[in-house]
This record gives structure tokens, sequence and C-alpha cells, in this order.
């Protein structure tokens, strides 16, 4: 019985081990890594599309284009706001998406506080497709209305030196940029 118990008690350490790192990122910028945990219990259907997208690589090179000091950096428009993309357009970066459907909002209790990540959308609540924004401060005024995904475990340090953007809606030139975002 003792062994049974010991086995039981292994298996659900190792298999809530792996299931930690699935649900791990690291998110690599100029000044350093950004560990990041996502929320699949509670998003699952963002959760995959961002583990999707960044593991093929579609997030790399992809610039922050709206960047609010005390509220947000925003990025993730894979069609028009990566840099080594022939479609790149600075003007138009934060229009675009990918070429998956849109998203079912997945909105939640879970507060955004400072280290939140969570979806991008239009006045549309099903609109989110690949962007998202990470939240410098807590955003109460968001809370229940945009989907929360995952937040920031390491690295919020690094997030904070992202470049902010000028004027009300954040809007940066030569902006800071992903190097990489894949999962650990």
């Amino acid at each position: 019985m003792y062994k049974f118990s010991l086995f039981i008690v292994l298996f659900f350490f190792l298999f809530n081990n792996l299931t930690a790192k699935e649900n791990t990122m690291i998110l690599k910028l100029k000044n350093g890594e950004v560990e990041i945990e996502l929320f699949e219990d509670v998003a699952p259907k963002h959760v995959e599309r961002i583990k999707k997208l960044a593991n093929e690589g579609k997030y790399d090179n992809v610039v922050f284009h709206r960047v609010i000091d005390g509220f947000m950096a925003q990025t993730g428009d894979v069609q028009f706001g990566n840099s080594s993309s022939a479609q790149f357009n600075i003007e138009r970066a934060g229009m675009g998406g990918s070429d998956l459907p849109d998203l079912k909002a997945e909105f939640s209790n879970l507060p955004h506080l400072r280290g939140t990540l969570s979806m991008a959308r239009s006045s549309d609540p099903n609109s989110a497709n690949s962007q998202f924004f990470i939240c410098f401060d807590d955003a109460p005024h968001l809370d229940r209305n945009y989907t929360v995904f995952g937040k920031v475990t390491k690295g919020m340090e690094f997030v904070d030196k992202i470049k902010r953007g000028n004027g009300p809606n954040g809007s940066v030139s030569d902006p800071d940029m992903i190097i990489s975002f894949k999962s650990k």
C-alpha cells in the first residue's frame, strides 16, 4: 500500500510539473526574458491561440505598437506589426491580426493587475485574434470586459523598460519588439 501511495504522489507531482511547463512561456525582450504563466483553465481557447501563434514564431519581431505609461503595452499584430515582414507598416500596426478566425470572449472574474496579460479587441467582445497587452499597473476598468489569459511571473522589470508611446493613444515611433515568444 505504501508503494502505491508513493506512486500516486509522484505521478501527481510529475503531472502537475509537466502541465505547469506546458503553460509557461518565455517572452524575450531586448532587456531580458519575461516568464509568463498561461491560464488554460480560465481562457482555454485564447491560451490555445497564443501558444499556437507563439510556437509557430508568429510573434517574433512583432512591435509594441501602443504603449501607455501607467497603463499597458500592446503588441501581437502579426499581420502589420511584424518588423521583419514585407507587410510591416507602423502606421497600420494594431489594425491586423492572424489568418485565424476571431475568438469568442472568455471573460472571467480575474482582475487586471500589474503583470496581467489580456487580449486586445475591437468594440465587439468576440473580436480578439492575435493582439494582446501586458498591464503596467492595475486596470480595474478592464475587468470582465477583456479576456485575461496569463500573468508575468518573472521579469516584469523588463516589461517596464518597453519604450513608451506619445499622446493619448500611446502610438510608438521606433517601437521595441518581441525578439521571441515560445513555450518554455
